[in-house]
C-alpha cells in the first residue's frame, strides 16, 4: 500500500511562483499514476494534473495547463506540481494521489489521497 505526503503549502502572493511536492512511500510511482487534485470552500473536489506510470505522459485541467506544471524525480520517488503565476482563486487544499489506472485516477476517483496541503494566494 503507498502513503502520500504533500509539502510545499502556504502563503504565496498572487503572480508568485510555489511549488508542491509529494513523496511516495510504501510503493514506488513508477508502478502508478499520479495526480494533483484541489478543493476550494464550498467547491466540489478538481481534478488538476496527472502523469503516468513512470513520468511520461501528462494531463492537464484546462483551467491551470498554461500556468502548472507536474513533474517527477524518480530518484527520490518525489512527483511536484509548479504552480506559476498563481491567483486568488487558487486557493484551496491541494490533494497529491495515486492509482495504479490513470483512467481512474482522472475519470472516475483515484485509489490513495494524501492529508491535503493548503494553499493560500493572496492578492
Amino acid at each position: 500500500q503507498v502513503q502520500l505526503v504533500e509539502s510545499g503549502g502556504g502563503l504565496v502572493q498572487a503572480g508568485g511562483p510555489l511549488r508542491l511536492s509529494c513523496a511516495a512511500s510504501g510503493r514506488t510511482f513508477s508502478s502508478l499514476a499520479m495526480g494533483w487534485f484541489r478543493q476550494a470552500p464550498g467547491k466540489e473536489r478538481e481534478f488538476l494534473a496527472a502523469i503516468i506510470r513512470g513520468g511520461g505522459s501528462t494531463r492537464y485541467a484546462d483551467s491551470v495547463k498554461d500556468r502548472f506544471t507536474i513533474s517527477r524525480d524518480n530518484t527520490r520517488n518525489i512527483r511536484y506540481l509548479q504552480m506559476n503565476s498563481p491567483k486568488p482563486e487558487d486557493t484551496a487544499v491541494y490533494y497529491c494521489t495515486a492509482d495504479k489506472s490513470l483512467h481512474n485516477l482522472v475519470v472516475i476517483a483515484p485509489g490513495t489521497w494524501g492529508q491535503g496541503t493548503q494553499v493560500t494566494v493572496s492578492s
